[in-house]
């Protein structure tokens, strides 16, 4: 397993299949987030207005993973991600929005 999260950094944990990921928004993971999902604020904002998609939240985790596995595809993230169910994210999902707004 991997190194537990620093709230302090605004890191959060996501534990799927047995494995602790460190979701880390830093500068670089979210530009490439923003790339591919479009502006962070709107995203927010669907967010707050119970908008935003399942698709959105996989994609934006899977840039701000911290040290990812290199045998970690995609498919298989978002596998692990659906059988944690939106309840298992959603804590996940608020603490990465709130630091997304804030900062460090």
């Amino acid at each position: 397993m991997s190194e537990r999260a620093n709230a302090l950094r605004g890191e959060a944990e996501l534990m799927l299949d047995g494995q602790r990921l460190v979701l880390r928004p830093s500068f670089a993971a979210l530009v490439a987030a923003e790339e591919e999902l479009g502006s962070l604020f709107d995203m927010v904002e669907r967010a707050a207005n119970g908008r935003l998609m399942l698709s959105e939240i996989a994609g934006l985790f899977w840039h701000v993973i911290k040290d990812r596995p290199k045998e970690l595809t995609r498919e298989a993230f978002g596998e692990a991600m659906m059988a944690l169910g939106l309840a298992g994210v959603t804590p996940v999902l608020k603490i990465l929005l709130k630091q997304i707004l804030q900062g460090q």
